[in-house]
């Protein structure tokens, strides 16, 4: 199979390991992701973030094989039992193109919305092992072990540390792709790094006593499998940039304040709604998923895949004629984008109780104005650590010396290391903020 992509231009899938690619795209579980946007609801910030989470597995399941590609020129260095076989390089690109099936519409505001709504994660799972499902069948008729193989992946295990890191790790095919997409479609280059030179950087970690390549493995020679690290004399500015770049599509997209907004009013609508049918009012065109979980009952797999970026803008359209007024106010305006605005709090206001006291005057506002609170402020604090934590931090080579963290031989990422990046805002309807600007003395 050969496509074209608008990150990584020709995208082929035509070796053998590969074709498991193609045969897995044509699943519903996976056609589904057509339906859901990568981004969510960040589209009312950045017009051009369209693009869908099964165009970021394909790219990422084509950075898994470019990865490999890197990892098959120096793993000559490893003795036989840690190299890149046919059939690990097969489950690795599997768990590339899988490891976001299980994924929820509007990005991961749902699993954050519906209380009770498991995990994207744990979905995944349940899609890879169901017998039911065409994901299953796909790598069952492959090899009968295959689906425990590549659901094991995805959770980021595997007897080869550098495999295992690969699908969920600081430097993994999942990040590789999706800055650079979201970068694209966005139109915000900060996202942009140089994924070639990176890969071309590579190295593995040296590990004493680890066994000469063609002897028999040790009882515990899986155990000592190596994980990558970077070259620093080649690659220690093509890693800081990737990391950097992290850090600024967190400060330019992922946190932005339109897209915090219209992601907050859909979470309060979907708890609001899970509210009343949970006290048994009937909203109609809700669906069946949300209906169970709203009784405290777990949704089948076959409820849950019924659910799509469709599907949830059409409840709430179908919401706006709820007798609940502040549910179909909300539901309207999300339609409308007629969004909420922000009032960006710093210094002692963002600190515990200069944010308590805010969020108290805005309720306050809202109150006096005959307005529910709880439907119509909000606090809003996002945060993300670009780096640092890690409990096995990618580290440094150079031909002579120890390996060392990134954190001792870069300037930039020592002074980045453990640092919290965090916005904390209050969220208003727009016919509050006035009134609340002048409550808080601003």
């Amino acid at each position: 199979m050969i496509l074209r992509d608008a990150v990584h231009g020709l995208v082929a899938f035509e070796a053998d390991e590969e074709l498991v690619v193609p045969r897995l795209m044509d699943t519903p579980e996976m056609q589904r992701l057509r339906r859901i946007r990568q981004l969510g609801v960040a589209n009312v910030a950045f017009p051009g973030a369209e693009h869908t989470r099964f165009a970021h597995a394909i790219g990422a399941a084509f950075v898994m094989k470019k990865l490999l590609a890197r990892l098959r020129q120096i793993h000559g260095e490893l003795p036989f039992w840690q190299q890149v076989t046919s059939e690990r390089a097969q489950d690795a690109i599997a768990a590339a193109f899988l490891h976001d099936a299980g994924h929820g519409p509007l990005s991961h505001l749902f699993e954050d919305a519906i209380p009770g709504t498991a995990h994207h994660e744990e979905w995944t799972e349940r899609i890879i092992l169901d017998s039911s499902t065409g994901v299953h069948k796909v790598l069952a008729g492959i090899d009968p072990h295959m689906p425990e193989r590549v659901a094991a992946l995805v959770r980021g295990e595997h007897p080869l540390p550098y495999l295992a890191r690969a699908v969920s790790g600081t430097l993994d095919v999942d990040r590789c792709d999706y800055l650079l997409r979201d970068a694209h479609s966005t139109g915000v280059r900060y996202g942009v790094f140089d994924l070639d030179w990176l890969f071309r950087s590579l190295r593995f970690q040296p590990i004493e006593a680890r066994g000469t390549a063609g002897s028999a493995p040790p009882p515990s020679g899986m155990a000592q499998a190596p994980g990558l690290a970077i070259d620093g004399a080649k690659g220690l500015p093509a890693i800081e940039a990737f990391i950097l770049a992290r850090l600024f599509m967190f400060q330019q997209v992922y946190l932005h304040k339109a897209t915090r907004s219209a992601e907050w009013m859909i979470r309060t609508v979907l708890g609001r709604a899970s509210a009343l049918i949970a006290d048994g009012e009937r909203l109609a065109g809700t669906p069946r998923a949300i209906e169970l979980t709203a009784h405290g009952a777990p949704p089948t797999l076959g409820d849950y895949l019924d659910l799509d970026d469709a599907v949830i803008t059409v409840a709430m359209h179908a919401w706006e004629s709820a007798r609940d007024p502040a549910l179909a106010d909300l539901c309207k305006r999300v339609r409308q984008r007629d969004l909420f605005k922000t009032y960006e709090l710093f210094g002692e206001q963002a600190l515990p109780d200069g944010r308590a006291h805010a969020l108290n005057v805005a309720r306050e506002v809202a109150r006096a104005r005959g307005l529910d609170p709880d439907m119509y402020v909000a606090l809003d604090v996002a945060s993300d650590t670009p780096f640092g934590g890690e409990a096995e931090p990618l580290m440094v080579v150079y031909a002579k010396g120890p390996a060392r963290p990134l954190s001792d031989v870069s300037f930039l990422l020592a002074r980045l290391a453990g640092q919290v990046m965090s916005r904390v805002r209050l969220i208003v309807a727009p016919e509050l903020r006035e009134e609340i600007t002048r409550a808080l003395g601003t």
